[in-house]
């Protein structure tokens, strides 16, 4: 039996022009709009052997001790390197949102404890590593396919495919399209090692964090991260998007979704740690690649004051954080700390990653 892909309609997406980016960054885009990729769900009760998300950190956490040393080698020097992030206090989210609609307010004090977190998005060199020791299945290579921004896509991969996001319809569901081959069979990551891995699910980024004896970071954790300590900016490094004409993150430059002029050096993903850290030495906390949190998804959020939230206890999507080398301020304005997206825990994306985080040194 035949998988078939929901497509969403998201009234935001259909039908808005798109802008050319100018030199300022408003604090406040006139339009909320999106690049759809929260839109990419697949149908509920779809036919796949999928594990259930409790049992990877139980199944692949196992012999975790020697695996990942094994396996790794001398990359732990630099790609497996975590960084202390110290507890403290923080303001949370936004009184002034740039997609209201998402939840980013309001405003809140929040403690976290202090934890460590890797320094830079788990990388296809990292991953590759888990599922060497220990035979690992994505979920995207489960179902068979994944969702590929078309921009990126050959012609003859797209010649293939009869079918589009109803909601963006720059989205298309690319048979043969993995963590392996980014953009269908026709790709792979022999070049792009130390780019961020694609198309992990929820479930993909839990069981590779257990392997490493680690977790994903709450979105209060990456929040507070993403910041670095500064207070209510909107970039991990400031208020200004370019500070002093330099490029500080991989995003869209351009007419989304029609053209990248790629201004940053880069029209898809950069490898890790290819611009600036924020001064808690994290790189590539915006833009690049989304990143998983551990959060259900809600909108609603209390204004009291708050200890290591661990958001609602049940929900249908997850949080994820930081935007991706295809957001633009017209219609995916949510490269700054405080912005969020959700998707569904089995969903997987050209543009969709994770990164790790322990209460201890790994």
């Amino acid at each position: 039996m035949l998988r078939r892909v929901v497509f969403l309609f998201i009234v935001s997406c259909v039908n808005k022009a798109c802008l050319c980016g100018t030199g300022l960054e408003p604090t406040t885009p006139q339009v909320a709009a999106s690049c759809g990729c929260e839109s990419l769900r697949r149908e509920v009760g779809a036919p796949v052997d999928r594990t259930a998300p409790e049992e990877p950190a139980g199944k692949y956490s196992r012999g975790v001790n020697e695996s990942p040393a094994e396996a790794r080698g001398d990359e732990t020097k630099v790609l497996g390197q975590m960084v202390l992030i110290p507890g403290g206090e923080f303001l949370m989210g936004t009184d002034d949102p740039g997609i209201p609609a998402d939840g980013e307010g309001p405003q809140r004090l929040v403690h976290v404890d202090a934890f460590y977190m890797d320094i830079q998005e788990v990388t296809n060199r990292q991953f590759q590593s888990f599922v060497n020791a220990t035979g690992y299945a994505t979920e995207a290579e489960k179902f068979g396919d994944s969702f590929v921004f078309e921009g990126i896509l050959s012609e003859s991969v797209k010649r293939q495919i009869t079918q589009a996001v109803a909601a963006a319809p720059w989205w298309l569901p690319v048979k043969g399209a993995n963590w392996r081959h980014p953009e269908g069979p026709d790709t792979n990551i022999k070049d792009r090692l130390d780019h961020p891995v694609l198309h992990v699910s929820w479930a993909d980024a839990v069981a590779y964090c257990a392997w490493a004896n680690k977790r994903l970071p709450t979105e209060a954790e990456w929040e507070y991260a993403c910041r670095g300590g500064l207070k209510d900016r909107l970039y991990p490094w400031g208020n200004r998007l370019n500070p002093k004409g330099q490029h500080y993150t991989n995003i869209w430059q351009g007419d989304f979704p029609n053209h990248n002029s790629g201004e940053d050096g880069y029209i898809k993903t950069s490898p890790v740690m290819s611009f600036p850290s924020n001064a808690f030495g994290l790189y590539d906390m915006v833009g690049n690649a989304w990143e998983w949190t551990s959060d259900w998804w809600t909108v609603h959020h209390t204004a009291e004051q708050q200890h290591n939230p661990k958001g609602p206890p049940s929900g249908t999507d997850k949080v994820k954080k930081g935007g991706s080398y295809m957001c633009h301020k017209s219609y995916c304005y949510r490269y700054r700390c405080a912005a969020r997206s959700q998707n569904t825990p089995d969903s997987s994306a050209s543009n969709l990653g994770f990164r790790c985080i322990s209460p201890q040194q790994r």
